[in-house]
């Protein structure tokens, strides 16, 4: 059976759209994407490739305009009797290589660590969530900048989330909201203010995902 699924963007000055097709070929997924990247003038399209998946296992995209593969391959196992996630990816043409692992705690705590070959330490983040996720604390610290980040979400109205985040970095403070609708569609509203800056305007964007049987 074919999939179908078109995302729409809106930043500011800026509309976008990507529709992507996936087919399953037994315990395989083949799936070709393209976004159309458009401004207020001049559209242009970009970004088609084409990927095959197996969940859980490995995912190879190759992105025709860059002419690069990047390859993705993923394991678990057990620690101490907790669960370890790994993911290794590679891109070849960038000649980037990173580890992404993520232990399981318990069902409310996680810890998540980003290795990169070429510089060491990247990222680690903490997630601890209650009610079987409907409020999450997130904290991650970026050790190249020496800096930290912090997220907290709420799920309200059922499905429903608010997310509100802070980067120390750039001081960059963020509110979205996520909805899902009974018709196979999905919404979110953006907004993010630069306490750096002097004006401190914000920044509105809106993206909504509508997934089709073909």
């Amino acid at each position: 059976m074919l999939k179908g699924s078109i995302n729409g963007q809106f930043y500011g000055d800026k509309t976008g759209a990507t529709s992507a097709i996936t087919a399953n070929a037994g315990e395989l997924k083949l799936k070709a994407s393209l976004s159309d990247i458009t401004s207020s003038t001049v559209p242009s399209f970009s970004n088609l490739s084409f990927s095959v998946e197996k969940p859980g296992s490995f995912f190879i995209d190759y992105d025709v305009p860059k002419q690069d593969v990047r390859f993705q391959f993923m394991n678990s196992g057990r620690v101490l009797d907790k669960q370890l996630n790994l993911t290794y990816t590679h891109s070849i043409k960038e000649n980037n290589c990173w580890m992404d692992g993520m232990l399981m705690i318990d069902s409310s705590n996680k810890l998540s660590a980003n290795y990169k070959f070429d510089c060491g330490l990247s990222k680690l983040k903490y997630c601890y969530s209650q009610g079987g996720g409907v409020r999450t604390f997130e904290s991650c610290y970026a050790v190249a900048d020496k800096s930290w980040d912090f997220a907290v979400s709420q799920r309200v109205c059922g499905n429903d989330l608010v997310r509100a985040s802070y980067q120390t970095s750039s001081k960059n403070l963020g509110l979205a909201w996520l909805t899902t609708s009974s018709f196979g569609g999905c919404f979110k509203v953006s907004a993010s203010v630069n306490l750096a800056e002097e004006s401190k305007i914000p920044k509105l964007s809106a993206e909504s995902t509508w997934d089709l049987d073909m």
